[in-house]
């Protein structure tokens, strides 16, 4: 079963700027991929996906504009860059594979397992 490692989090001032890592175990090639974060007291959102080929992309309104998604196969990785990062993205960050990259982030649905999750604060 593939498996994926989140990395990249840390603190972060509000404005500053952040790139996650979802390192997979096995080749990616075939795999939509999604990245998702819950903060306490809510529940797991989606927050971008990108599809198998990097064809597809899409955002929660909450990041347009702000946070970028990525992928690089050859090194089974997909990165989620983070810019001008705000108080309310502070979160656990999951990266999950995810059946397709289409339609609104609330919908994904995962078909893989979670990963251990990368912590991102933002605090003066």
């Amino acid at each position: 079963q593939l498996q994926l490692v989140e990395s990249g989090g840390g603190l972060v001032q509000p404005g500053g700027s952040l790139r996650l890592s979802c390192t997979a175990s096995n080749t990616l090639d075939y795999s939509s991929i999604g990245w998702f974060r819950q903060a306490p007291g809510k529940e797991r959102e989606g927050v971008s996906c990108i599809s198998s080929s990097g064809g597809s992309t899409q955002y929660a309104d909450s990041v347009k504009g702000r946070f970028t998604i990525s992928r690089d196969n050859a090194k089974n990785t997909v990165f989620l860059q983070m810019n001008s990062l705000k108080s309310e993205d502070a979160a656990v960050y999951y990266c999950a594979r995810i059946l397709r990259c289409l339609g609104p982030v609330s919908g994904l649905i995962v078909s893989g397992s979670w990963g251990q999750g990368t912590q991102v604060t933002v605090s003066s």
